[in-house]
């Protein structure tokens, strides 16, 4: 794409009220921007890698055949009533009421209504297993909105939720969620722990968060660096160089943005919501729920957190808005130019592309390319004369002159 179609606003200075470093340096580079307070509007290349996120999302969830679906963000205060969180959940939950003065909430979460739509569908164990997820826009009336896309009141995230004939098949699902949100943090280029944590208001047995590591996490985690026990501290009571319950090692304590929340519902909605199924032996019985969050947008603010200084995001390949990112410094120069759209064009085949075409100093060029943040980088220069371009591997910090017809094999 041509940076001159691109609508990035980047600053020179932060907005004042935010406060970590990925809050100021995603409105800098013109990722996102505030329209109220923990609501934010996400800019095209804020947007882009959303959109990177998601499609890493849906190839780990579709390889382990689970169907995407979408529910409405209005749900009825009816199904709350039946699953007895319409009083519980607090004021978080964002109540309104339509032209006829019934009750509805915009959706922090999709246990209800899931339920809703299978619990007529799977009356015998021959319909199950089944497993349905969605990536959508939550709502949560945060008291205190904060950090950015760390803690808003709207948000995208992806929810699964999985149905089974007994617990030993629950469990199967859960230990295909763990490795599957592994290899999504992994792919992004995420260093994560997995905590067992508190169900909190979503209920059921048992539950386990992904973290990734940064200062700026809401939660301190207790891990051991001897084994692979994990969990947040306020579930833990653990304090750090105390012993590791699982293998006697010492525990460490860390800060952790949770960006994956997985929970056994286990039958808390089903027997609630009546979603019975006829067994193996012609028993009815509650269906076994389970529930698997991944927080999309947060997982955006923890990947720039994790990959950015005060000046410059660098992108994990996977999830960059962009391939690479070519800057012609001369426009003036007019085979210098033609060579770059050639290059542009050549490479534009395989690759998604950003081209500099704007008609700037290259000194204003070579600042927003650090904070739009793609990792490598192809700078046409006076080395054009001889064919040569300046090739930026930003991730290795390593720049080489190298031929022009050798970028396309480079990349």
């Amino acid at each position: 794409m041509k940076q001159s179609m691109l609508f990035v606003p980047t600053l020179k200075d932060a907005p004042k009220d935010a406060e970590v470093k990925s809050h100021k340096i995603m409105a800098r580079a013109g990722l996102i921007k505030q329209t109220a307070a923990g609501i934010y509007s996400y800019l095209p290349l804020g947007h882009r890698v959303i959109r990177r996120i998601e499609a890493i999302v849906r190839e780990e969830m579709d390889k382990r055949d689970c169907s995407e679906l979408l529910m409405p963000a209005m749900q009825p205060r009816d199904l709350w009533e039946e699953s007895g969180r319409w009083g519980e959940y607090g004021p978080e939950l964002i109540r309104l009421k339509d032209r006829r003065d019934r009750d509805f909430c915009l959706g922090p979460t999709h246990e209800e209504v899931i339920t809703h739509i299978v619990r007529d569908y799977i009356n015998s164990y021959k319909k199950l297993p089944l497993a349905l997820y969605q990536i959508q826009t939550k709502y949560r009336d945060e008291l205190r909105p904060r950090f950015g896309l760390m803690r808003g009141r709207e948000f995208i995230m992806k929810d699964l939720y999985t149905f089974s004939e007994n617990d030993a098949d629950m469990d199967r699902w859960y230990d295909s969620m763990k490795e599957a949100y592994t290899t999504i943090f992994k792919r992004m280029g995420l260093d994560t722990k997995i905590v067992s944590s508190d169900t909190g208001q979503i209920g059921g047995k048992a539950a386990d968060e992904f973290m990734v590591m940064s200062e700026v996490g809401e939660d301190t985690i207790s891990y051991c660096q001897s084994c692979d026990y994990g969990s947040n501290k306020e579930f833990s009571g653990l304090s750090e160089g105390d012993a590791c319950p699982k293998c006697g090692g010492k525990i460490f304590e860390a800060r952790g943005i949770e960006v994956g929340n997985i929970f056994k519902l286990g039958t808390k909605y089903s027997e609630s919501m009546n979603a019975y199924y006829t067994d193996r032996e012609g028993h009815k019985a509650p269906v076994i729920m389970g529930c698997y969050g991944l927080g999309i947008s947060r997982t955006l603010m923890a990947a720039v957190e994790q990959n950015s200084d005060d000046n410059s995001i660098l992108w994990p390949e996977e999830i960059s808005p962009f391939k690479c990112h070519i800057l012609p410094l001369n426009l003036k120069d007019a085979d210098a130019v033609h060579q770059a759209e050639q290059l542009y064009k050549a490479l534009s085949a395989d690759h998604e592309v950003l081209y500099d075409d704007r008609d700037e100093r290259p000194g204003i060029k070579f600042k927003d390319a650090d904070l739009i943040g793609v990792p490598y980088r192809i700078v046409i220069g006076k080395d054009i004369k001889d064919g040569k371009v300046e090739f930026t591997d930003r991730r290795r910090e390593e720049t080489t002159l190298i031929d022009i017809d050798t970028v396309a094999s480079r990349l």
